[in-house]
């Protein structure tokens, strides 16, 4: 299995990054590879995993230090979530939609288009989370999917309403992961008034307890890949909440998310580990180092070790440009950094299908057996290109367009206006509204 120094520059990361690093990658080769199977047979949702990352403290990667947490930077943050998908996808994933929230919280909050009284507003609620998190270990889900509608194109279904006291929330969110396990779920929501057209403006989050009355967990859960996840059903009937429970204060979602469009691409993190791990298992393979399968070189084979060139130049390529983009990260970045972004999600999302797919045809037909990890990577990885917001084609649309029309232009730029361009970044120019997601 690969270390980090076979594919970072050491001398830019800092020392304590690099110790968290290492030791993921620690649990993966003791902990979370040994597991992974029985996660993925049964679909049940990586509990053991959860108990190591935050016995570890990594539930705070993305929290200020000033609050217990570590202070990762958004490509710190990739980086760690990268090296667990190299041994279980599921559990990436997933930890992406906890540590999300948090990110959301952190540098949100920092955003310089905040007035000092929406950041007044905002400290303790942001305060509030980041203590659950870290002194109580809680666990936090991101749920936003919607079924019936691609949800970058118009609000949120799901609907709060004002009432004495606070707000009542109805709706559901449809591949909800930790759905039954986490501790909370950030709801993402529309704030209606009677007689007005649901608007993005009026996006609202909210942050709602497990054992919330009116909220619960429906369905079965039994998919192609990513099984580990649990992204159940989540509905909420008449679930009430109070300012205090915002994750941020109303109308900050609008006024900064659009502004720092990187924090769409945190899925991708999950999707480059499990390329790496496909990588990997292919190399021990053909050296014949896999635990419980016979010692057999196969490294003798011009056409394998072809295959083997071509990979490492697709996954060498990927990841650079994937780190870059990470780096990049910030509020009111450029359009070169943006287009350098949907660029990286678009070939990571896209590649790690490639990888486990090529990697399967190097090792050969016993590398399809369900006993060896590498077939549940391959599964794992076409999830990654269906995710919203930015899915292949989308990424596609996204970059012809920002490469081809002027940021004036972008508003009035002809094709999918009801659909998906919606969640389209456009600068300072454009309007605010649509690229909600």
């Amino acid at each position: 299995m690969s270390e980090i120094a076979d594919y970072y520059d050491l001398s830019r990361i800092r020392p304590e990054v690099q110790n968290v690093l290492n030791r993921v990658n620690e649990l993966g080769r003791e902990r979370f590879a040994g597991r992974a199977k029985a996660v993925d047979d049964d679909a049940s949702f990586p509990v053991e995993n959860y108990r190591d990352l935050a016995d570890e403290g990594f539930l705070g990667l993305c929290i200020p230090e000033e609050f217990g947490g570590r202070g990762f930077s958004m490509s710190e943050y990739a980086m760690v979530g990268a090296e667990i998908g190299k041994y279980c996808g599921a559990t990436a994933l997933t930890f992406n939609m906890h540590n999300s929230s948090m990110a959301w919280s952190r540098f949100m909050f920092d955003m310089p288009n905040l007035t000092p009284e929406e950041k007044a507003t905002f400290a303790p609620l942001r305060e509030r989370q980041f203590r659950r998190a870290v002194a109580k270990k809680a666990i936090y889900s991101q749920p936003i999917s919607e079924g019936g509608q691609n949800w970058t194109s118009k609000p949120n279904q799901t609907q709060c309403r004002k009432v004495d006291g606070g707000w009542k929330i109805d709706g559901f969110k449809k591949f909800a992961s930790l759905a039954g396990y986490c501790d909370y779920y950030t709801i993402v929501c529309t704030e209606v008034f009677e007689g007005q057209e649901p608007r993005h403006e009026d996006t609202m989050l909210f942050v709602v307890h497990k054992d919330t009355p009116g909220l619960s967990v429906k369905g079965e859960w039994d998919p192609l890949g990513m099984r580990g996840t649990n992204s159940r059903d989540l509905i909420l009937k008449d679930v009430f909440v109070t300012a205090d429970d915002l994750l941020m204060p109303r109308g900050i979602f609008n006024k900064t998310l659009p502004n720092w469009p990187h924090m769409m691409i945190t899925l991708s993190p999950t999707y480059m580990g499990v390329a790496q791990g496909a990588y990997d298992f292919m190399v021990d393979y053909l050296k014949g180092k896999i635990p419980g399968q016979p010692p057999i070189d196969r490294r003798m084979y011009a056409t394998k070790r072809i295959a083997v060139g071509k990979m490492y130049a697709r996954l060498a390529n990927m990841r650079a440009l994937w780190w870059q983009a990470f780096g990049e990260a910030k509020g009111f970045p450029t359009k070169a950094e943006v287009l350098r972004m949907y660029a990286a999600q678009y070939n990571v999302m896209e590649g790690a299908a490639e990888m486990t797919s090529m990697a399967i045809r190097t090792c050969g037909g016993q590398s399809m057996l369900r006993s060896l990890p590498l077939e549940r990577m391959y599964r794992d990885s076409r999830c990654g290109a269906l995710m919203l917001p930015f899915t292949s084609e989308i990424m596609e649309d996204y970059l012809g367009v920002l490469a081809l029309y002027e940021m004036d232009e972008l508003d009035h730029a002809p094709g999918d206006e009801g659909g998906a361009r919606n969640s389209l970044w456009r600068g300072d120019t454009g309007s605010g509204a649509r690229a909600v997601r």
